[in-house]
């Protein structure tokens, strides 16, 4: 059909497809994803399958490679990915989107699509997502405080997509929206951050 594009097969004869006005390939992939979800009733327990193989590319570089490089085939991703999702109990609907989107050869892509999946969770709670990158991995009670002086800026839960980027200069950055923090905001991050360097 034009201007759609089939994404996940759920049964016999029938896909689920994105809208056409969904404008990146992530996203496409993400709304398939959700639209699915949220007929079977699973939206959280996919959520949660997807956060966990997000961090697990997070902690293991020779994972992220796997995911990345062009290198390897469709069967040697799909066969380490395979073992590594039955380990992590990683199945269902999770497990089924992770193996089409290596057979589309579009494993690279993953993380935007994980990322684009909690937007449209979010949106689907009221709440608002916050993009946070930080110099090193967040502590729990980092997290809590973090999520909680949000919620208080922005009158709604958080749902936070955080990504570790050690070059950063200030060892956390914030986008709530379409907007960097603002300063009723600052005094909090920058206690959050005190509290990360005593930490240390």
């Amino acid at each position: 059909m034009a201007g759609e594009e089939p994404i996940i097969p759920i049964a016999a004869g029938r896909f689920a497809t994105a809208p056409a006005d969904i404008s990146t390939m992530a996203g496409r992939y993400a709304t398939a994803l959700f639209e699915l979800a949220a007929e079977a009733k699973s939206v959280d327990t996919v959520k949660a399958d997807l956060d966990r193989f997000d961090a697990m590319l997070g902690d293991s570089a020779d994972l992220l490679r796997l995911v990345r490089s062009p290198v390897f085939s469709i069967e040697q991703q799909g066969a380490a990915l395979g073992t590594l999702l039955q380990r992590a109990g990683i199945g269902g609907l999770a497990a089924n989107f992770l193996r089409l989107v290596i057979a589309k050869r579009r494993l690279f892509a993953i993380r935007d699509m994980i990322r684009a999946y909690r937007a449209l969770v979010a949106k689907a709670r009221g709440e608002a997502t916050a993009e946070v990158t930080v110099a090193e991995k967040l502590k729990d009670e980092h997290v809590t405080a973090l999520r909680a002086a949000l919620k208080l800026v922005s009158g709604k839960d958080v749902d936070l997509d955080i990504k570790i980027d050690p070059a950063i200069i200030g060892g956390l950055v914030v986008k709530l929206g379409s907007r960097m923090v603002d300063t009723s905001l600052r005094t909090k991050l920058n206690a959050i951050k005190h509290a990360m360097k005593e930490a240390r």
